[in-house]
């Protein structure tokens, strides 16, 4: 008897066949969450006081089916399984998902939910992928391998663009915030900025817009988990980009046995496009290289 071929490992693969199997997988998990969010759906709340919808549990379930398959060496932390108790053991190398990332956008019917896939490695996300399938769009980057979004037509991608953050403007800072958990735009700490303009966006789309150069820094200084963060941040570090703490340090994957919070929870942090903002934002913190030339593909257009 022929041995089983077994797939191969995700450091076997180049970061673009990462990509597209995150990609592949969001897709088809986002054809599952729109044909519950065409119709009445279920609404239960968690443990957190966070709501929980059919759309997480079924689209996770897939998601989870699907990694398994492609990546079976590679331990999975997904929203819901961390929710119910089922916690793997990770090392180096893990995949963080959220099968539907803003469940009250969901709920409000406002479009403004993704889909998140994350590889992450050594406590960096290395790969990842942000889809919104009602918006009807997608964003993915891995290290070394630039970051893109393209347009999704009946559940296919359409031509892809590359994308780069924008250097800061000289006429003030776009600033995104979040529509559900507090925008923080009259927060104290943002007072010393020259802010032009703010917005509210729903779920991980904030990464993007910042991504992309429809926005130059997302503040968040409130509570996120590691899974709401992890694609974002891998697509927004691969257009240049950075994801800080409030001192200056880089956010970090895979926090276990915290003194100060729960497995997976994250500390505040700025999503910043140009380097050159940072000396303004973080204590301590040295001006980086500037943003390369921005894309025109702005969330915002």
């Amino acid at each position: 008897m022929m041995p089983t071929a077994q797939p191969p490992s995700a450091a076997s693969m180049g970061a673009g066949e990462v990509t597209d199997i995150f990609n592949a997988v969001a897709l088809e998990a986002g054809i599952l969450v729109l044909s519950i969010y065409g119709r009445k759906f279920e609404v239960t709340t968690k443990s957190d006081a966070s709501p929980l919808t059919e759309a997480d549990t079924a689209a996770e379930a897939l998601i989870l089916e699907r990694l398994a398959a492609a990546f079976p060496d590679i331990p999975v932390v997904a929203e819901e399984a961390v929710a119910n108790g089922t916690i793997p053991e990770c090392g180096g190398q893990f995949i963080l998902v959220d099968p539907l990332d803003g469940s009250k956008e969901f709920i409000a019917r406002n479009g403004e939910f993704t889909i998140n896939i994350a590889l992450i490695e050594n406590g960096i996300p290395v790969a990842g992928v942000v889809y919104a399938p009602a918006l009807k769009r997608i964003w993915w980057g891995s290290t070394g391998g630039g970051a893109f979004v393209s347009l999704v037509d009946n559940h296919q991608l359409l031509e892809s663009m590359p994308i780069v953050v924008r250097a800061a403007p000289p006429q003030g800072l776009t600033l995104v915030g979040s529509r559900s958990h507090g925008s923080g735009e009259n927060d104290p700490r943002l007072a010393s900025l020259p802010v032009a303009d703010f917005t509210s966006m729903g779920s991980s789309l904030k990464f993007c817009l910042v991504a992309e150069g429809g926005a130059d820094l997302y503040p968040r200084f409130g509570r996120t988990m590691e899974w709401d963060t992890a694609a974002g941040d891998a697509v927004l570090r691969a257009a240049g980009g950075q994801v800080l703490d409030l001192d200056g340090a880089p956010l970090v994957y895979g926090k276990r046995n915290q003194d100060h919070d729960t497995d997976f929870a994250n500390p505040h942090f700025w999503a910043v496009g140009d380097g050159a903002i940072i000396p303004s934002i973080c204590k301590g913190a040295k001006m980086v290289q500037p943003a390369l030339k921005s894309s025109s593909s702005s969330l915002s257009d």
